[in-house]
């Protein structure tokens, strides 16, 4: 009953031709989905991966224009990384970053892999990470269309950072999904605990969660720049149905089972306040459209097709056709 790994990571932004352009454009993402919130059907939902949005490969943004900025702080998914094969491909990134003038620092170590730190748009925390020495949670596929070459392209998310104030509480709830402590590495910011690495499933990148405590903030703000969530993956409905006995037993507060369409959802709050999700690995994003047209259109779920005309009254327009 161990979760696999992670699913996706939902964040939000208040541009979404911008946030288009910079995660297809400037890092050759794929757009494998243009669909909407189906919990505020005026914001999009916009859902990038590798070449077929594979689970473990989906960054994914609701769009909420004028929304002002996050503000960092405890109780918060405070970094999103994104795997690349090789540390050869990160020296590839440092050049393309600095000639596209994408904030970012040098080529570093953390938690025993290479890393660049680099922000989006919005300043979203964000960081390439290596799979030069990786081994666990197979990477997706790079899109062979991407600006990106393949050797060098995103194939998938790596490690999230979580901050909280109480780590003992949000280190039980993922014990309870099966995650184990696997390091420690030195805090960030000088006084405050070391950060506790946690693995589930086989492990790696694709499957690690990374606990900074901090005494020292306030709690963060949700805003343009910052992550709604984090999705973990489960194999089916099944299992779904039966974590949700597990978090009742528990008395974790949650969604109960969500048809999402594309993946079966159970969403809760772990004790430090920040969202989890579980998420099933199907039936997936071509689903209801071509694998060569993935994201090119306006996709709706069966259940929200009779209110198209009204949803995308609502929209502003995205052009995502390709040229």
């Amino acid at each position: 009953m161990n979760v696999k790994g992670i699913h996706h990571l939902s964040a939000m932004t208040g541009d979404v031709k911008v946030n288009y352009e910079f995660y297809t454009e400037t890092l050759g993402m794929r757009l494998v989905k243009k669909t909407v919130n189906q919990d505020d059907t005026t914001a999009y939902h916009l859902f990038y991966g590798d070449e077929r949005g594979n689970p473990g490969t989906e960054l994914t943004f609701f769009d909420f224009p004028g929304i002002g900025p996050a503000k960092a702080g405890v109780s918060s998914i405070s970094g999103t990384s994104l795997r690349v094969a090789s540390d050869e491909a990160l020296r590839f990134w440092e050049k393309r970053f600095e000639k596209l003038g994408v904030k970012h620092e040098a080529i570093s170590e953390f938690a025993g892999r290479n890393v660049i730190f680099f922000e989006d748009p919005e300043g979203q925390q964000l960081a390439l990470v290596s799979d030069e020495n990786n081994t666990g949670v197979a990477a997706g596929t790079a899109w062979e269309q991407s600006p990106v070459p393949v050797a060098f392209a995103i194939i998938g998310l790596g490690p999230v950072r979580l901050t909280v104030r109480k780590p003992e509480s949000t280190i039980a709830v993922l014990g309870l999904l099966g995650f184990r402590e696997t390091s420690r590495v030195p805090a960030l910011v000088e006084g405050q605990e070391d950060i506790v690495i946690l693995q589930v499933g086989e492990g790696g990148s694709g499957a690690e969660v990374q606990i900074e405590p901090r005494n020292d903030i306030p709690v963060a703000q949700q805003g343009k720049g910052g992550v709604h969530h984090v999705a973990f993956r489960v194999e089916d409905e099944e299992e779904i149905m039966a974590w949700l006995d597990i978090l009742n037993q528990f008395r974790l507060p949650n969604s109960g089972f969500v048809e999402r369409y594309y993946f079966l959802s159970l969403y809760f709050r772990e004790p430090n306040g920040i969202l989890f999700e579980l998420a099933t690995d199907g039936p997936g994003f071509a689903t209801d459209e071509p694998f060569e047209t993935l994201g090119e259109s306006l996709a709706l779920p069966p259940f929200l097709e009779s209110r198209r005309q009204a949803i995308e009254a609502n929209l502003k327009p995205l052009d995502t056709s390709r040229k």
